[in-house]
């Protein structure tokens, strides 16, 4: 996939992690970025994840969830360790992932971010998430993005 490249697959090989790329036509006009990748490539809606920027007490920290569901914020803060959280500002999220929203990855972000991940993603051998671009989704192992994000696993889909 020349031309194709993100921080998110360029990770992925670095640290030689078995995944694959899913690409697909991206319509500017669809309204959920996650459900048009599911209705773009014939997947299984609850092993695909979406992430979200939030900011728990006042530190930005992601939050991947199902594309079905949505973010738990009480949730959210509770696992992060934090007492209140909010969805963070469009423009922030950007700038610290170094991601367009509708292609923010948990992976590859510009600077540190604390990631919480779904307790639902260990149902499944191997779930979807942005690669870094619309229209690009990579499947990995949930225990592989697990690990090259940091991140905690708690129940934060509401």
């Amino acid at each position: 996939m020349a031309g194709k490249g993100t921080p998110a697959t360029a990770l992925l090989t670095k640290q030689k992690v078995a995944h694959t790329l899913h690409a697909y036509d991206h319509d500017p006009r669809a309204e959920s970025y996650g459900l048009e990748a599911v209705e773009a490539l014939g997947l299984d809606r609850a092993r695909v994840f979406k992430t979200l920027v939030a900011e728990v007490d006042g530190r930005l920290t992601v939050g991947v969830v199902p594309v079905t569901g949505q973010l738990d914020l009480k949730g959210l803060a509770a696992a992060a360790g934090g007492k209140k959280a909010k969805m963070a500002d469009p423009a922030a999220a950007q700038r610290a992932t170094g991601y367009v929203l509708g292609g923010i990855s948990p992976l590859g972000h510009r600077s540190r971010i604390p990631v919480v991940i779904d307790a639902s993603a260990e149902k499944f051998e191997t779930v979807f998430c942005s690669a870094g671009r619309r229209g690009l989704e990579v499947e990995l192992a949930p225990g592989d993005l697990i690990r090259l994000t940091g991140a905690v696993v708690a129940p934060i889909a509401a």
